[in-house]
């Protein structure tokens, strides 16, 4: 049988030649040499195809598909190899994933029913078939098939994320949940996982309060230690996050009051971006007005990227600016930072670098981190407020979990070694703890 499919095709375009040569007399020259040309050019992409595998057609397919984005034409060549294969289900639910994306629904169904029709529990056209429904807001065929595909294969990362996706669509949220949950157990290295976590949790109670405490003791620089306490309220929208936030701390022997508002609106799929914006009266325990913006880009690879800025104004202005880059490799956070402070004769520049370890969801993780320099998004940024540019480092660690899928605790510990005085240096110890809760 491979045989004939080999010679059926060559024997029927060898059969056409040589019947138009017999009626050629009956032709129009122009006729002939039309029909003479295209098989110039037909015959050697024929027989071409005839001799590659149907292997090597699977490649070129996704090779035109991917690299080409020309869709009809690998559509075409995926074809050419199921003569050769017809029971290569990889090529024919490729074939249905080209009609899904050339928006051929009707042939994209009949290529992944055929599939299952003979393998009613092949993982890939199930999942498929069920992004196909979902994709065309047919949100319940949709679980219905993720369903199925999941009583063959209950450990199928695909399935379940997919599953979790429709659930948050469908607005049960308890049930996403819980979809999501066992997917982080599975998976938990995957930034997607702890991605669809987030947004279900934000979903399902778009409302949060939180309070934090800072406690700052320092060795030699100061003789009381610095109080803090700040209450939050925020807000999901359909543009973003809103906080709006109140800060009142003991420093220097004074008390003062802060408010400050975060916007999160998310640009694009890629993009998003912050702003901060602050006020106080306080001037000293807090700056006069602060400021922020910075932009986020969600790139390949699980990489991330920020650019932006940080304004803080006591009796004078300080621009500070940064650069931040980060990586997820499997259930890790890696990420590095920069800032840079301008002055009239030089550039003072500040490093940290951050490890967060996933253990759990989106909310569950600890974190390790070492740094050079002040930061302006710390709550001592006022130490930023000085004369002389201080000599700092610094090592941290903290610890966040949530509980009962509503409440999430952290506790976190910063040590810092500054020159506060020429040839003079102090500890400074920082004990952080934070709640919040959503609703």
């Amino acid at each position: 049988m491979s045989m004939l499919h080999h010679l059926l095709p060559n024997y029927l375009y060898f059969s056409a030649l040589q019947f138009i040569c017999m009626i050629k007399n009956s032709l129009s020259p122009f006729f002939i040499r039309s029909i003479f040309c295209i098989s110039i050019f037909i015959s050697p992409v024929f027989l071409y195809a005839q001799d590659l595998s149907s292997d090597e057609l699977f490649s070129k397919a996704r090779q035109t598909a991917f690299e080409q984005k020309n869709y009809p034409k690998a559509i075409t060549i995926c074809k050419q190899a199921l003569i050769k294969s017809p029971d290569y289900s990889d090529i024919r639910i490729f074939m249905g994933r080209l009609y899904t994306w050339t928006d051929k629904l009707d042939s994209a169904r009949m290529v992944f029913d055929y599939v299952l029709k003979n393998e009613a529990g092949n993982e890939d056209a199930l999942l498929a078939r069920a992004s196909l429904e979902y994709w065309n807001d047919h949100v319940d065929k949709a679980l219905n098939y993720c369903d199925t595909g999941l009583s063959y294969h209950p450990e199928s990362t695909d399935l379940l994320l997919l599953k979790s996706k429709i659930l948050n669509s469908l607005k049960r949220y308890q049930d996403a949940h819980s979809t999501v949950e066992k997917l982080a157990k599975l998976a938990p290295q995957n930034p997607d996982v702890r991605a669809m976590s987030q947004i279900i949790k934000d979903n399902s109670s778009k409302n949060k309060i939180g309070v934090s405490y800072d406690y700052v003791k320092f060795d030699k620089q100061f003789d009381l230690p610095w109080n803090m306490l700040s209450l939050n309220y925020s807000r999901q929208t359909d543009m973003g996050s809103v906080v709006a936030r109140v800060n009142y701390a003991n420093r220097f022997s004074s008390n003062g009051i802060q408010f400050e508002t975060d916007l999160y609106p998310h640009l694009s799929k890629t993009f998003y971006c912050y702003v901060n914006a602050g006020y106080s009266s306080n001037v000293g325990v807090f700056p006069h007005y602060r400021t922020g913006f910075s932009l986020y880009a969600n790139l390949p690879k699980s990489f991330e990227a920020e650019a932006g800025f940080r304004f803080l104004y006591f009796k004078d202005a300080t621009w500070i600016y940064t650069l931040s880059a980060g990586k997820y490799y499997k259930n890790y956070l890696f990420t590095a930072r920069t800032y840079l402070i301008p002055d009239l004769n030089k550039v003072s520049v500040s490093y940290s670098a951050n490890i967060r370890y996933y253990y759990g969801g989106a909310d569950d993780y600890v974190s390790f981190g070492a740094g050079a320099g002040l930061s302006p998004d710390e709550s001592n940024n006022v130490l930023i407020n000085s004369n002389k540019v201080l000599k700092a480092y610094s090592l941290s660690s903290g610890y966040n979990q949530s509980f009962n899928r509503m409440n999430i605790l952290s506790i976190n510990f910063n040590w810092q070694q500054q020159e506060y005085q020429l040839n003079t240096k102090g500890n400074q110890y920082n004990l952080s703890l934070g709640y919040q809760r959503r609703f």
